[in-house]
């Protein structure tokens, strides 16, 4: 459904464009699609009022209800319309979850942003939010109310929900497990066996950072807890990982990185070696320039990639470095960042033209 967009190409996507055109957001549930419009607009100092679509059970709960005025039938003003002359976002959430009756009220507004006569202040805009797949129970949206919106289909990358975690100060242990299992955070496509079928989501990690907070041990009971909120395979990765990970991340390299770090990261096996590879790669992809500083992330790079590719280091751990530097679906910022880097730039370089 729709075109693929991360969160900062979303926010490309508002800015540019018109007011007067709207906008509808699909995607997973537990992505954060009202969470980012909400502080988004915020920031610039626009009110946001949400309609959860699917919560009303008549047409009156979005247009008023009916009462007799001179002898006509008037609808009264519904307590979200701006009383005023200030633009307001209108965030239609849970849109193919309405019923019919609601929907027939949002063909109007979304046509000529007009409601039982009222028209939205000059400038108001309308997005909306629907869940997008084969696992939800849904209303299926007319093609004309479709083509009143332009349609995107929201996926926030690893490296976004990071950054978010970062700056919420989520807790580590989560943020190590998705820097370094990015697909876990929205979890691998599965049939699901039943309804009740927990799956991971970045709201759900977010429940789970929330309850490590209180636990210091991953033990077997806290693995059940943690089920109960992103599911069994989640919870099961993420105690093996908490359980078998090594004690050196990307990020401890890009922060630490010494002569007594050397040494360890030299006596890795080559497993080993292949995660940190990776992890670096995920690190530098989200490390945020304004808390660390630059100059000092970008040297300690520097310093693990010339020594990764001196003479008689491992081929095997040179290549695995290599193959993350291809995934450019994943790690394109830390890519690009790394690549800026002289030196990093013609070491990889050389070594590709030894191959």
């Amino acid at each position: 459904m729709g075109t693929n967009i991360s969160i900062t190409e979303l926010k490309i996507v508002l800015d540019t464009t018109p007011a007067d055109q709207n906008i509808m957001l699909a995607g997973k549930h537990g992505i954060g699609k009202s969470q980012i419009i909400t502080s988004y607009y915020s920031s610039k100092g626009m009110k946001v009022q949400t309609l959860f679509l699917g919560q009303m059970s008549d047409s009156g709960d979005i247009i008023g209800l009916p009462r007799i005025k001179d002898d006509q039938t008037v609808f009264a003003m519904p307590q979200w319309f701006p009383k005023d002359n200030t633009p307001i976002v209108l965030f239609l959430d849970e849109l193919n979850r309405a019923r019919p009756e609601a929907l027939q009220c949002v063909m109007d507004l979304t046509l000529n942003k007009k409601l039982a006569g009222r028209v939205l202040p000059e400038g108001s805009r309308i997005i909306a939010a629907v869940n997008a797949g084969e696992e939800y129970q849904l209303t299926e949206l007319d093609p004309a109310l479709v083509d009143r919106f332009n349609v995107y289909n929201l996926q926030p990358t690893p490296s976004e929900w990071l950054m978010y975690a970062k700056n919420n100060m989520l807790d580590e242990r989560v943020i190590e497990f998705i820097t370094n299992n990015p697909e876990m955070l929205l979890g691998l496509p599965k049939e699901k066996a039943s309804d009740l079928d927990k799956t991971p989501s970045p709201r759900a990690w977010e429940r789970v950072s929330d309850i490590l907070t209180r636990v210091d041990e991953i033990n077997n009971v806290c693995k059940k807890i943690i089920a109960g909120v992103v599911g069994p395979e989640a919870a099961s990765s993420f105690s093996t990982f908490m359980r078998t990970k090594t004690n050196i991340t990307g990020e401890d390299v890009l922060l630490h990185y010494d002569e007594a770090m050397k040494n360890k990261v030299n006596r890795m096996n080559l497993h080993e070696r292949a995660i940190l590879n990776e992890s670096v790669i995920r690190a530098i992809s989200i490390i945020d320039y304004r808390q660390y500083n630059q100059k000092m992330v970008e040297d300690n790079v520097t310093k693990y990639v010339v020594d990764l590719f001196s003479k008689g280091n491992s081929k095997e751990a040179q290549a695995s470095f290599m193959e993350f530097m291809k995934r450019r679906d994943l790690y394109i910022d830390g890519i690009r960042r790394l690549l800026k880097i002289d030196r990093v730039f013609k070491v990889t370089k050389d070594f590709i033209d030894r191959i």
